[in-house]
């Protein structure tokens, strides 16, 4: 307790870094939430912090060896300063554990993701006792209930806000269920309760976070429940949900687009292949007509529904005739934004020992699709120019001199606002594009020209 009421009395400042996906992000700041109570102030220079915290992403190609690196630099950083405190949180930390403290002696604490329950904990031990501290124990349910008791003191327009973790799918690509561990679906009402305190926070939009968001099931409340209930909140004017997997793309969720007024039609849901047999090779637990069943589902539902995808490139075993199945599934669909990647083999996964297909292939192969996937996204936002959009306001940009925000598609949209239309949702004509960004004019300065 001491220690605790020293480090409070000090000007503790911590630095986080985020790697990876949207539910590392709202880690990150669920962490930030749980350490200041021990002290620490967030800060976003390096040179300022007592403690630096990595949060990792295990997903990506050589993701082990980008946290070494960056470990190089806050090396440098503070060569001629007094070391902080090194964190490395997340799912490397997961993965890696013990290992990351034997290979980098600079590496004070290693917590995996179902650990940050114990990060106050953790770090006044570490501070006690003057020793190395590795806490990496699957425990959602301790975390996700000591996280209810804090919190989440978010004040953006668009929050992130984690509903399930884990995974029990186990495609022979994916370190999810290593890293991350079985599924887990937080309590129905804990969910609502956070939403509502992020809506009396300034929060407009909530993106509902899972490794397998429509699998989220608690007792008889399944995704759809919860988006009708968060749809209920006045002031949260948006919802949106990833990622999604298809074999949880139920019926009673297709239905919700039906009957929602705020849940967006941008539907994003990995794919992986167009090949029925890589499918299969994959794990993946779907087919094509599963998937086209869906897709044929939803548009009849909402004819507005747009998709996006995830695409793994050059899986081992893949030929001509499952890539040219990939490329035919992206024309048929004509996905409007998605992500695609060659094939890296993560350890500990099934398909860690499969032959790799020749690198050169693969990259033809990936130039190919996202070629595809680029002119998807052009055409897409073609369609826009000289059309009046609702955007949902985020912040200024940059150099503060336009205002930056979302169209339902999640386009991001720049556009001649200020700040009174930060957290407002405004019709903007939109004058120009390229493939990531429509360019604007909000309507109603328009209509001042116009008088």
């Amino acid at each position: 307790m001491g220690l605790r009421k020293n480090l409070s009395k000090m000007s503790q400042k911590i630095f986080i870094k985020t790697f990876g996906c949207q539910m590392n992000e709202y880690d990150s700041n669920r962490i930030y939430d749980s350490v200041k109570k021990i002290g620490y102030e967030k800060t976003d220079t390096y040179e300022d912090a007592n403690c630096y915290l990595l949060n990792t992403c295990h997903i990506r190609d050589k993701a082990k060896e980008k946290v070494y690196h960056e470990i190089g630099r806050v090396k440098k950083i503070f060569r001629s300063k007094k070391k902080p405190l090194v964190i490395i949180a997340g799912c490397v930390a997961q993965a890696e554990n013990q290992e990351m403290l034997t290979r980098e002696p600079y590496i004070d604490l290693v917590i995996g993701p179902q650990s940050y329950h114990k990060i106050n904990n953790t770090i006044l031990n570490h501070f006690q006792k003057k020793r190395k501290i590795e806490e990496t124990e699957f425990d959602a349910v301790s975390k996700f209930k000591y996280f209810n008791k804090i919190k989440n003191e978010a004040e953006k327009v668009s929050s992130f806000l984690t509903i399930q973790e884990g995974c029990d799918k186990f495609c022979h690509f994916c370190v999810v269920p290593y890293t991350r561990g079985p599924e887990y679906s937080r309590p129905f009402q804990q969910i609502v309760d956070e939403a509502k305190y992020l809506s009396q926070n300034g929060t407009k939009e909530i993106i509902l976070l899972g490794q397998n968001v429509n699998a989220y099931n608690d007792g008889k409340k399944r995704l759809s429940n919860l988006i009708m209930e968060i749809e209920k909140i006045k002031n949260i004017k948006r919802i949106r949900y990833t990622t999604s997997h298809p074999k949880d793309m139920t019926e009673d969720l297709i239905d919700v687009y039906k009957n929602s007024q705020k849940l967006m039609p941008l539907v994003h849901l990995p794919v992986q292949s167009g090949s029925d047999k890589i499918l299969k090779l994959m794990n993946r637990k779907h087919t094509i007509k599963d998937y086209l069943y869906i897709y044929e589902k939803l548009k009849k539902t909402r004819s507005k529904i747009e998709f996006s995808s995830d695409f793994i490139i050059g899986y081992p075993g893949e030929q001509d005739e499952d890539f040219k199945n990939t490329l035919s599934l992206i024309e048929k669909i004509n996905f409007i934004n998605s992500y695609s990647f060659i094939f890296s083999a993560r350890p500990g996964t099934v398909a860690f020992g499969l032959k790799s297909i020749d690198k050169k292939i693969s990259m033809q192969r990936l130039e190919k699709i996202q070629n595809k996937l680029y002119e998807n996204q052009i055409n897409r936002n073609k369609l826009f120019k000289d059309q009046i959009i609702e955007v949902l306001v985020e912040n200024l940009t940059d150099d503060k001199s336009q205002t930056f925000g979302r169209s339902e598609y999640m386009t991001s949209v720049v556009f001649n606002g200020n700040k009174k239309h930060i957290g407002k949702i405004v019709s903007v004509k939109i004058k120009k594009f390229n493939r990531t960004t429509l360019f604007g004019e909000i309507v109603e300065d328009l209509d001042k020209k116009v008088a």
